[in-house]
């Protein structure tokens, strides 16, 4: 019975990473480091692999790079407004920055959007004003993370009842049970 609801989580999932537009496209992903407060930021979907692997860009010097080296566990919210369906996922995060993986991501960068992570300083270091940022010619700290789920909740807003069901990944295997909305 829960089959009808994995298989709708894997297709917007899917669209959100490949149709822009898609209201998963942009998610948000939660970190927390060795000081114990959550961080918060929008993150851009970029790949649902076939084992539902979900992968982003970021650059190597932001906090959220920090954050996962020192926990890897992540979370990831996504919301559908018109759909009134809501994802959280959790999951283990791999940063890649010379595998296969980050080479076939980077080939695929348009050269505008490579230019987000050429910036000479980090994100979020401070700058003198507002003026134009500075950028290396050479260098760029771009990275892919991936993240592996073991945790799937599926909450449907709708009328009359809610549903809300819970896929948990288990050697290998994702199950499915109905909650309590």
């Amino acid at each position: 019975m829960t089959s009808v609801f994995w298989s709708e989580i894997k297709e917007e999932l899917l669209s959100g990473a490949t149709k822009k537009g898609h209201p998963f496209r942009y998610f948000t992903l939660g970190t927390v480091g060795l000081d114990h407060m959550a961080r918060l930021r929008t993150v851009v979907l970029r790949e649902l692999t076939e084992e539902m692997d979900l992968l982003f860009y970021t650059d190597q010097r932001s906090k959220k790079i920090i954050h996962i080296k020192e926990n890897s566990k992540v979370g990831m919210l996504f919301y559908h407004p018109e759909k009134l369906l809501q994802l959280k996922v959790e999951g283990l995060a791999t940063v890649h920055t010379g595998s296969e993986t980050y080479l076939r991501h980077r080939e695929g960068i348009d050269p505008r959007g490579k230019r987000d992570y050429t910036t000479s300083k980090a994100p979020g270091s401070a700058l003198e004003g507002q003026g134009p940022l500075d950028y290396l010619k050479e260098d760029d700290y771009f990275c892919v993370v991936e993240v592996t789920p073991f945790k799937i909740e599926y909450l449907r807003l709708s009328d009359p009842d809610h549903i809300r069901v819970r896929f948990s990944k288990d050697q290998g295997l994702w199950t499915g049970e109905f909650l309590v909305p």
